[in-house]
């Protein structure tokens, strides 16, 4: 029996030892320079509860196994134990390796978004990917599943466990079970209410910190166990109190009713309408914003047209920014709208509104349109056609995203040219194009000679002369005075490499410039988001757009000035007072009800679709 005991205790000690070394290895890919002695010892005090969580859950089936050792003399216990043991280091070295690796891009511990791109396209999903990451993935996972397979094998595999005879009989099979059933202890948390959650790694104003607390096993876990039964999610207050928190905030107070906005910048009723959506754009690229010398054709567009100041991206990747801007629905932090066709099949879209006025509506991109579902939702949104790499030769897909950024804008271009001119002539068009050049690996046909020493750079500097050349040859069609274009990026991305406030990750510009424009040289200095773009322009183009609940015209003075954004445990509400940052996982500020109102409003509304 003593062995049957000591065995299960080396299985759990080696788990809970494995997950704590790995904390100070991420400490020193992340942090080595921003955190004291003392704060790694908070980052093992403080993570250690959760490594003894996922320890618990990884030993429950050894336990049994052991147990079954203590019913029969036959071999098979052992070999299953065995066979269990390399699969679990197996599971454990992929998890701790892929969230290694992506931490530097994403910024939060792993969950099940990295699998929700993989599934729907795993070329798309791996393009970013270098082949010095997949060397340090492949060494790092096997320095862990070799280094916990050894000392599995040194250590528990050598105790030989067999049945006992005389009174243990029976006795040390119950015993074990027992033993085995006090997971239950660290698996839970604690033997209070409150059971095991992210919250527990909280301690520090730098996040940085907080996340080198979190297992990864734990986070992908919560994450998985955490994707549906939205209504039951955040349930911080009653949906009542929640809209009561939320009107004269997000929403018009009860009974006030927005009206049309008039055109006031539009020089034509119907134009025709061009939205450039560009991949990893930020405030941070544009002079015009406080920013560096890089996007200068962008620049010089928000200049001669309309740009307004203190916009926001929704979240942090495109499949949830697509649902934000066409759909105006705010990107929830735990999840991507995309993933549930079943739900994203009932929200209203921009298209949608704009194919009821009569608009033509097309989507150009140089990616797998499968990636994330977007094939799924663009076309239930209302575009036809939906222009993907597919649609391109095989020689032009020299990107490892398919086709790079100047031949998707030649291609808009000359479908562009011929609706002007073909069947459909007279008829108003809706065109979006989105970009992917500027996304790593920054591969891109271009060297400018201010960044020829920084691919990243360049590479934003390559789609910032493509979108140029583009409008130039827009400028060129008869149909210029009569087109409206509309530019904004889906998020922040990787220039500057890190920026650690949350606020300027989110800032992004929105341009709107083109003939059909009335007035020039405009700075709007008003706060939106990517979900207010639907109202906006529906606004401008006098049709009502009470359909899109959390949208609000930037130009009406009866909608309140906010910016509302996400990231996983984070939620962001900036107004001209004030910048609320709450993070649902940890413990929250006194002010911080606004934050709470709006992310119980909005997974009622997701669980109701």
């Amino acid at each position: 029996m003593k062995k049957a005991l000591l065995k299960f205790l080396w299985i759990y000690v080696l788990y809970v030892a494995v997950f704590m070394l790995l904390k100070p290895v991420f400490m020193l890919v992340y942090l080595r320079h921003d955190a004291t002695p003392w704060q790694w010892v908070e980052v093992l005090r403080h993570g250690v509860a959760m490594d003894f969580c996922v320890a618990g859950y990884l030993t429950v089936v050894p336990g049994l196994l052991i147990m079954a050792q203590l019913l029969t003399r036959r071999r098979w216990p052992q070999v299953a134990l065995n066979v269990y043991m390399g699969v679990s280091a197996f599971l454990v070295g992929i998890i701790c390796c892929l969230d290694m690796g992506l931490y530097g891009s994403w910024g939060f511990r792993l969950d099940m978004t990295p699998l929700f791109y993989i599934t729907t396209s795993p070329g798309a999903a791996m393009a970013s990917l270098q082949w010095w990451h997949w060397l340090a993935g492949v060494l790092g996972m096997g320095a862990i599943c070799c280094g916990m397979w050894l000392i599995y094998r040194l250590t528990a595999a050598h105790l030989d466990v067999t049945p006992r005879s005389g009174k243990w009989r029976r006795g040390a099979p119950a015993l074990m079970l027992g033993v085995t059933a006090l997971l239950f202890i660290p698996i839970r948390g604690s033997v209070t209410v409150s059971t095991m959650n992210l919250s527990r790694a909280y301690f520090s104003e730098n996040q940085k910190l907080n996340h080198a607390a979190i297992n990864p096993a734990f986070s992908l876990l919560y994450s998985a166990t955490h994707q549906g039964n939205f209504s039951s999610q955040y349930d911080f207050m009653p949906d009542e109190a929640a809209a009561e928190i939320l009107d004269g905030l997000l929403f018009l107070p009860q009974g006030v009713t927005d009206s049309v906005a008039a055109p006031e910048l539009l020089s034509t009723q119907r134009p025709d309408i061009v939205m450039v959506i560009l991949e990893s754009f930020s405030a941070h690229l544009l002079p015009s914003l406080g920013g560096a010398p890089v996007a200068v054709g962008l620049d010089s567009l928000a200049r001669e047209g309309v740009l307004f100041t203190n916009f926001y991206a929704s979240s942090f990747r495109t499949d949830r920014a697509l649902a934000a801007i066409l759909s105006a629905f705010p990107a929830p932090p735990t999840t991507s709208l995309l993933k549930y066709v079943e739900k994203f099949e009932k929200l209203p879209t921009l298209p949608g509104a704009l194919r009821r006025q009569g608009y033509d509506a097309a989507y150009y991109y140089g990616g797998d349109a499968n990636f994330t579902n977007m094939q799924a939702y663009l076309i239930s949104a209302g575009f036809n056609p939906v222009v993907s790499d597919k649609d391109f030769p095989l020689a032009d897909r020299t990107s490892k995203w398919g086709a790079h950024d100047g031949l998707v804008f030649d291609r808009a271009l000359t479908d562009i040219r011929e609706a002007a001119t073909g069947r459909r002539r007279g008829v108003p068009r809706l065109t979006v194009v989105q970009t992917s050049s500027s996304h790593e690996p920054f591969e891109v046909p271009y060297t400018s000679e201010r960044f020829a020493g920084n691919p990243r750079v360049n590479a934003f500097a390559y789609t910032d002369s493509c979108l140029t050349a583009f409008v130039d040859s827009l400028r060129t069609l008869p149909s210029w005075n009569k087109t409206l274009v509309v530019i904004l990026p889906d998020h922040y991305g990787c220039w500057p490499e890190e920026v650690a406030e949350a606020t300027g990750r989110h800032h992004i510009p929105l341009v709107l410039t083109g003939g059909a424009l009335a007035r020039r040289g405009v700075r709007i200095d008003r706060l939106g988001s990517q979900t207010d773009l639907a109202a906006t322009l529906l606004g401008m183009l006098g049709v009502a757009h009470g359909q899109f609940r959390y949208s609000r015209d930037m130009f009406s003075p009866r909608a309140a000035q906010v910016a509302i954004f996400t990231e996983p445990s984070l939620v962001g509400i900036v107004t001209p007072s004030d910048t609320l940052l709450y993070n649902p996982e940890a413990d929250a500020p006194a002010d911080a009800l606004p934050a709470k109102a709006f992310l119980r409003d909005l997974y009622s509304t997701l669980g109701a679709l």
